[in-house]
């Protein structure tokens, strides 16, 4: 068939070369090279001195927090230390097929929430760091987690590796798959609980715990956050103070500039809204604002939670998070936007499925840049501390089945799926630098400790443990 004149727009390689530029890739960047994680770890290289870098201009009296929550263990320090691996990811082989990449893609940042429709897919949920990067990173990083979250559970070698190895079969079965995919059905591409569900088989008790996620997922919504978070007395609602994890900041501003402050931030969020959005935010109304302490890595940054009222019965919880450069700023390449909040934004709406109706970004008056989205709407994650090895391997090959279906829509399938081959060759060289980057993290997570017990690094552990804050 002649090929059609380009009125608009660029001419590209049909998939079928796109596929062979990506196999064509393997000569500079072998599959086998990836196995390597050894080279990190030198003299050049403080992991301790990184993590100071990292808590600059964090608020400095919750860094105990943040430490204590990496205290907890090498699969919770390695949560709280994106950097270090993104400084590590810079110095090995690379292929160079640059997707949008998560850039945190540890396999807690999966899990369960609504679409604009009240449906539930499983998906990634944090995109703090994303940035274009190689495809590898995302995957290097999730088969990481896996091992170190199996070792957290005290799983043997070999079930550990036999997981992290699951993540990236599934994202090599799935890549393939994509690569002959029409691109408006790459775009609407979604993983369902029913996928989910058709995955487990018939597996009987992950099927169990699949309903049951599914169940405490419908139960998450602004009326259950109002019960935890906030009070109602009268016809005035509040959030409770719950230090340290929840208070309001102390502001040596009069309420007049804070209001306006405030008022500023909130006109700035809403145009980054579309119309029928923005008539929907209009119906609420800003009761309350208070600090919200959040996650393991993002501890210390300015985190608020805030309240809005559209009637006496009727709430809703905006997250107002700060948006931090990424890690992978300046190791995977240049900033593209100028505000970060707009970054996280554009990577999330590139990688997600669906994405939160009231996903927007903002400023405030210091200049500090944030993003915006909905607190816990159906947000339900994985209960890791209930695993055994089956279940770990399943939720690893549902994180993988995410990652490539986010990457086939943010990149270039047929390129990926050229270099990663129909073999075990990527799969077993992605498990092995698992295993030798688990090991890496476990030396690191030994000085990190260190630090905390010689009074370099402070640490507060008072506050509840990781462990039970995994959900």
């Amino acid at each position: 068939m002649a090929k059609s004149p380009i009125i608009f727009g660029q001419e590209r390689p049909g998939r079928a070369e796109r596929r062979a530029q990506g196999k064509k890739v393997r000569d500079a960047c072998s599959r086998a090279s990836h196995a390597r994680a050894t080279e990190v770890g030198g003299a050049k290289r403080d992991p301790v001195e990184l993590i100071e870098g990292s808590n600059k201009d964090r608020w400095q009296h919750l860094v105990p927090v943040r430490h204590g929550r990496m205290m907890e263990s090498a699969f919770a320090f390695f949560r709280g230390t994106a950097l270090l691996q993104a400084h590590d990811l810079a110095q090995m082989p690379s292929s160079g097929i640059e997707v949008q990449a998560c850039g945190d893609c540890h396999l807690m940042n999966f899990g369960g929430f609504a679409t604009p429709e009240r449906a539930l897919t499983f998906d990634i949920n944090d995109f703090d760091e994303t940035f274009p990067a190689p495809f590898e990173w995302d995957l290097k990083r999730l088969a990481t987690s896996v091992m170190l979250a199996g070792r957290w559970r005290g799983f043997d070698a070999k079930d550990c590796r036999d997981a992290a190895e699951q993540a990236v079969f599934a994202y090599q079965k799935r890549m393939l798959k994509k690569a002959d995919a029409m691109t408006l059905d790459l775009w609407y591409d979604q993983l369902s609980v029913d996928d989910i569900a058709e995955e487990a088989g018939d597996d009987e008790d992950i099927l169990t715990r699949v309903a049951a996620a599914s169940k405490r997922a419908q139960d998450r919504n602004s009326a259950q956050v109002f019960e935890k978070l906030a009070i109602a007395k009268g016809d005035t609602a509040r959030l409770l103070d719950q230090p340290p994890l929840l208070y309001h900041l102390s502001d040596h501003r009069s309420e007049e500039e804070a209001n306006a402050q405030i008022r500023s931030a909130m006109q700035s969020y809403r145009v980054t809204l579309s119309g029928d959005r923005q008539a929907l935010f209009d119906r609420w109304r800003l009761v309350d604002i208070a600090v919200k302490v959040v996650g393991v890595g993002s501890v210390g940054t300015r985190c608020f939670v805030g309240l809005f009222m559209a009637d006496d019965d009727d709430p809703l919880f905006l997250q107002f998070k700060e948006a931090r450069p990424s890690v992978l700023e300046g190791l995977a390449g240049p900033p593209r936007y100028e505000h970060n909040g707009e970054r996280i934004v554009v990577g999330q709406r590139l990688m997600q499925a669906a994405s939160d109706i009231f996903l927007g970004w903002t400023s405030v008056a210091e200049g500090r840049d944030f993003f915006v989205r909905q607190l816990r709407d159906m947000k339900v994650s994985p209960r890791l501390e209930t695993f055994k090895p089956r279940h770990l391997a399943f939720y690893a090959r549902m994180c993988g089945l995410a990652l490539a279906r986010a990457h086939a829509k943010a990149g270039d399938p047929a390129m990926i799926a050229g270099y990663i081959g129909k073999g075990d060759a990527f799969g077993d060289a992605l498990a092995d630098h698992a295993v030798h980057y688990a090991n890496q993290v476990e030396r690191d997570y030994a000085l990190f400790r260190r630090a905390v017990r010689d009074g370099r690094l402070a640490s507060d552990t008072t506050e509840t443990p990781v462990s039970s804050m995994l959900r």
